[in-house]
């Protein structure tokens, strides 16, 4: 179990200073991570303190995009391609994560072994860590980067879904069109 703990805790560091790539265990209808090198535009992303600008993003089918992103908030940020049922079920996960004292206001920490003993384990693999390849966490006055290629039309959003981020309006549309 100790080994476990420690691996969470270090897959939590490298997801903060990594490219995230997807694993045989995500797969999402609407597309793929990619590499930046594929990319066939660049999109910047601001994200203020509870904003996105651009409010709204249009992308082809078919199309693959490196979205640069530029927080310039005091906050920690996301930014989290899917539908609006995606990031309900991610807020709830990125909750835990705060509850734990993972998740601070302005970072991720690893976790000490105290905050993980009230922990739901059987969400570990998932919940404990932020691994997700349609999603990216951005520390304040930082700048990450995310390459997806969208495979369908469809209706998305993009959306900080650290606690009370969402709500208080930090979401955008992402329409992709044939």
């Amino acid at each position: 179990m100790f080994l476990r703990k420690s691996l969470v805790q270090i897959a939590c560091l490298l997801t903060l200073s990594s490219p995230v790539w997807a694993d045989a265990g995500h797969t999402y209808d609407f597309g793929q991570p990619a590499p930046a090198a594929k990319a066939t535009r660049s999109v910047e992303v601001v994200m203020g303190d509870m904003s996105f600008t651009p409010k709204a993003i249009d992308v082809k089918a078919g199309e693959t995009v490196r979205f640069v992103l530029v927080n310039k908030g005091q906050l920690l940020h996301e930014f989290n391609l899917g539908d609006a049922a995606m990031h309900a079920r991610h807020q709830q996960e990125m909750l835990q994560m705060q509850q734990s004292g993972m998740l601070t206001p302005t970072g991720m920490k690893s976790m000490d072994h105290g905050a993980m003993a009230g922990m739901d384990h059987s969400k570990m693999d998932h919940g404990m860590k932020h691994d997700d390849p349609n999603s990216v966490l951005v520390e304040p006055g930082k700048t990450a980067e995310l390459t997806w290629t969208f495979s369908k039309a469809t209706n998305l959003e993009f959306a900080c879904n650290i606690p009370g981020h969402y709500q208080a309006g930090m979401v955008g549309k992402l329409t992709v069109s044939q």
